[in-house]
C-alpha cells in the first residue's frame, strides 16, 4: 500500500524504523530521485536522515517513482543507436532478406510472399540492453528540467485512511485503476463516509460492508444491483454483464430487504428495472426471492424483469411526452430529477417553440444538480453555436464513435440565458477568495469531471487538457509485455500540415518522414518491448503529430500483461539513451476495448510543442492494423478536438474571481490541486 499511496498522492508515509543517523542515505535518495525526475522535500530528507537503517524504506520510495515514469522496465529499441543509425526502410528489409538467404535453410516460400516475420533478423533484438547502453553518452542536464516534488506524509495508517476518503468521497466517477484501489481499501476499512456522491463508489463500500454483515444504505433498485455485481467480482459500473456468485443466506436477506425498502417507499422506482432486465433475472436466480415472502416489494422487482408485471420507466415517460410534443409534460417528468433535466436541455430546446419554459426549468433545477452536471452542460452549450466539424463519442472504455453533426445550432440568446443561470449557480457555490493564483501550467487543464476521461499513470490529464513542452526534440514511446500469446504492437504517427493536410506518416513501413525517425519494429514481447518515435522541432511541413499504437496481432490492451504510452522532451545537445526517466513528462497506461490507441495530439508552436490529451481507442480490425488504414479518421478527430471549447481551470478561475473579497480565503491552484477543484462546486 505504501507504493500505491506514493503513486497516487506523491506523499511518502513516514517510516516506523528506529532512530539513528541516515544522512548518507538521505543524500543518496535525493540524488537518485533527481535522476528519475523528482525532488525530495526538506521534510522527507530530514525524516530519512533521522532513521538508523533507511535502506529498505528508500528503495521502496525509489521503486515507486521509477514505476510512475515507466523506468521499472528496460526500454531497448531495435536499432541500438537510435535515433542515429536507423536505415532507410527498404534498405533495411533488403538487408534482412540477404541475411535470411545466407542461412543454411531459408524459408524461400515465405520470403517470396514478402512475409517479414519469416526473416530471422526482423522484429527481434540483435543486441543486449547493456550493448545499447554502451552506445549512448550520458544525459546532459538541462535548465528546462521539470522536477516533481515528493513530500513527507503522515503514518501509513493515516495516509491509507486519507486516500480512502479522497477516493470514496470523490464527486466524479473514478477510473478503473482508482476503483480497484478503492475496493482494496474498502475491504480493509468498510467505513461509510458521511457523503459518497458517486453511486459506483457507494456500491463498492456497501459490498464491503455486506461482506462484514454491516448495514448499508441504498435509495434505488440499481444501487442493490451494483452491490451484487461488486460482491461477485463483476462490473460495478454495469457496463459489462456480471456472472453472479452464490450468495450466503444473510447476504440474500440483506439484498432483498434493501430492495423491498426502496420499492415500498416509491413503487415508481420499479421503472428502472427494465433497463437491465437480463441482469435482474440472473440475480433473481441467485437470491431465490420466492423463499422470502416477508418482502413482497422485492419480489415485484423480479416480476418486472420477467415481464409478469408492468412498470413504466422514467425514460419511457419522457420519450412519450416528447413524442407528443408536450414540452410541459416532459419538464414535469424531469422536474423530480434535476440532473436528468440538465442532461436533456439540448433535446428539450430542439423539441419546443417555447424555449423560455426550458430556461425557467433550468433555473429551478440548477441548485439541486451536481457541480459536475452543471459544468458539463456549460461546456456543451458553449459548443453549440455552430455545427461541430464532427461529433465523436467515447464510451466508458474510451472506444470512440464518430459521426457527422446534423443538429441545428441552438438560438444564441437562449444559450446565453441558460449559461448565465449556470454561471450564477456555480459562482454561488464557489468560496469567497481574497487572492487567487493559478499556475500557468494548470490553466489549460480540463476540469476532471470523470475518471473515465483519462488513464492511470504519471502526468496524465483529462481528455482535452493541454501540456506545454519545451525543447528541440519531442520523443514518444510505447512499451508492452505479452501475457500468453505472441503480441505485436506498432507505434506509428500521422503527420499533418497547418491546414490538417496529410503530410506523411512514420511507422514500421516508413522509418523516416519529414525529419521524424522510427526506432524499429519489434514483433514479440515475452520480456517486454519498446518502440520510439522522434519528432524534431524543425520539421518542415509537420504542424500536428498524431501518435497511435496499433495492435498488429495478439492480445488486446485489456488482456496484455502490461502496456504504456509516454512522451518526453529534451534539447538536441543533451544526448542520453533513448529512455531517460528524468525527461519523461507523462506516462499513461493503455486500457481500452479498441485495437488502435490514440492517446494524444501534438501541435508544433514557436516555443516547442503542445500536447492535447485524447485517451481514445478506435475499433480497428482483428488483425493487421496499421497507420495507413486510419489516418483519415484521425484527421477528423483532430479537426473536432481543436475546435472544441472545454471547461478548463482557467474558465473556472474566471468564475472564482467574480466572487472575490478582501476578507476571503487565499487559493492557489497548480497541477497537484486540480483534481480537488471539483469539490469546490459541490458546496
Amino acid at each position: 500500500m505504501l507504493t500505491t499511496i506514493i503513486r497516487k498522492t506523491l506523499r511518502v508515509p513516514t517510516s516506523t524504523g528506529a532512530a539513528g543517523d541516515g544522512r548518507a542515505e538521505a543524500r543518496q535518495l535525493d540524488a537518485v530521485l533527481v535522476q528519475v525526475g523528482f525532488k525530495a522535500s526538506k521534510d522527507l530528507l530530514d525524516h530519512v536522515s533521522g532513521l538508523a537503517r533507511p535502506g529498505a524504506y528508500t528503495r521502496l520510495v525509489v521503486d515507486a517513482v521509477r514505476a510512475l515514469v515507466g523506468d521499472d522496465v528496460q526500454h531497448n529499441p531495435y536499432f541500438k543507436d537510435f535515433p542515429h543509425g536507423v536505415p532507410d526502410t527498404v534498405e533495411f528489409w533488403a538487408d534482412c532478406v540477404r541475411d535470411a538467404l545466407s542461412r543454411e535453410v531459408p524459408d524461400f516460400h515465405e520470403i517470396g510472399r514478402g512475409n517479414l516475420l519469416a526473416l530471422p533478423r526482423y522484429g527481434t533484438l540483435q543486441h543486449t540492453y547493456e550493448e545499447m547502453l554502451a552506445a549512448h553518452d550520458d544525459l546532459l542536464p538541462s535548465v528546462k528540467g521539470h522536477l516533481k516534488m515528493l513530500r513527507l506524509g503522515g503514518t501509513l495508517e493515516e495516509e491509507t485512511h486519507r486516500l480512502y476518503l479522497e477516493l470514496a468521497t470523490s464527486p466524479t466517477p473514478l477510473g478503473e485503476a482508482d476503483l480497484e484501489i478503492l475496493t482494496e481499501l474498502a475491504e480493509q476499512s468498510a467505513e461509510m463516509p458521511e457523503s459518497v456522491p458517486v453511486r459506483e463508489n457507494r456500491a463498492v463500500i456497501n459490498a464491503a460492508r455486506m461482506a462484514r454483515n454491516l448495514p448499508f444504505a441504498v435509495d434505488t433498485v440499481t444501487d442493490v444491483l451494483r452491490i451484487a455485481c461488486q460482491s461477485s467480482g463483476g462490473d460495478v459500473t454495469l457496463v459489462q454483464p456480471t456472472r453472479f456468485r452464490s450468495f450466503r443466506r444473510p447476504e440474500r436477506r440483506a439484498l432483498l430487504a434493501a430492495l423491498d425498502e426502496v420499492v415500498k417507499d416509491n413503487p415508481g422506482k420499479l421503472g428502472d428495472v427494465r433497463q437491465r432486465r437480463e441482469q435482474w433475472k440472473r440475480l433473481g436466480e441467485r437470491l431465490h426471492a420466492h423463499e422470502f415472502g416477508q418482502w413482497p416489494h422485492a419480489q415485484d422487482v423480479f416480476a418486472v424483469a420477467r415481464g409478469d408485471k408492468t412498470a413504466r420507466s422514467f425514460a419511457g415517460r419522457l420519450d412519450m411526452a416528447l413524442q407528443d410534443n408536450d414540452i410541459r409534460k416532459a419538464i414535469e417528468v424531469l422536474a423530480s430529477a434535476p440532473g436528468m433535466l440538465l442532461r436533456n436541455v439540448d433535446r428539450l430546446l430542439r423539441s419546443t417553440t417555447e424555449p423560455d419554459l426550458v430556461v425557467e426549468a433550468v433555473r429551478k433545477a440548477a441548485p439541486d444538480a451536481s457541480g459536475r452536471v452543471l459544468c458539463s452542460l456549460l461546456e456543451h452549450l458553449e459548443n453549440r453555436g455552430k455545427p461541430d466539424a464532427a461529433r465523436f463519442f467515447a464510451s466508458r472504455s474510451r472506444r470512440v464513435w464518430i459521426t457527422d453533426d446534423e443538429r441545428e445550432p441552438l438560438d444564441p440568446q437562449v444559450v446565453r440565458a441558460i449559461v448565465t443561470v449556470i454561471e450564477d449557480e456555480l459562482v454561488r457555490r464557489l468560496p469567497v477568495v481574497s487572492e487567487l493564483t493559478v499556475d500557468p501550467e494548470a490553466l489549460d487543464v480540463v476540469l476532471p469531471l470523470s475518471g473515465n476521461n483519462s488513464e492511470e499513470g504519471f502526468g496524465v490529464l483529462p481528455r482535452g487538457s493541454k501540456v506545454w513542452l519545451e525543447g528541440d526534440l519531442l520523443r514518444f514511446f510505447t512499451y508492452w509485455r505479452q501475457a500468453e500469446r505472441t503480441t505485436d504492437y506498432d507505434l506509428s504517427a500521422v503527420l499533418l500540415g497547418a491546414d490538417l493536410d496529410y503530410a506523411g506518416s512514420v511507422s514500421w513501413t516508413n522509418h523516416r518522414s519529414d525529419g521524424a525517425v522510427y526506432s524499429g519494429d519489434l514483433t514479440t514481447a515475452e520480456e517486454g518491448a519498446t518502440e520510439f518515435i522522434d519528432i524534431p522541432a524543425g520539421a518542415a511541413r509537420t504542424k500536428y503529430v498524431l501518435p497511435q499504437v496499433n495492435i498488429y496481432l495478439g492480445e488486446s490492451f485489456d488482456d496484455v500483461a502490461e502496456s504504456m504510452f509516454g512522451f518526453m522532451s529534451r534539447d538536441l545537445d543533451q544526448k542520453g539513451k533513448p529512455f531517460e526517466p528524468s525527461t519523461v513528462r507523462a506516462r499513461s497506461a493503455m486500457r481500452g476495448t479498441g485495437r488502435v490507441a490514440v492517446p494524444v495530439i501534438f501541435e508544433r508552436c514557436e516555443e516547442g510543442w503542445v500536447a492535447t490529451w485524447l485517451h481514445l481507442y478506435l475499433r480497428g480490425v482483428a488483425w493487421g492494423n496499421q497507420v495507413e488504414r486510419n489516418h483519415d479518421a484521425l484527421r477528423v478527430i483532430t479537426r473536432a478536438v481543436l475546435a472544441r471549447k472545454h471547461f478548463t481551470v482557467g474558465r473556472l478561475a474566471e468564475l472564482i474571481r467574480r466572487k472575490s473579497s478582501s476578507d476571503g480565503q487565499r487559493l492557489h491552484v497548480d497541477l497537484t490541486t486540480v483534481d480537488q477543484l471539483d469539490k469546490l462546486l459541490e458546496a
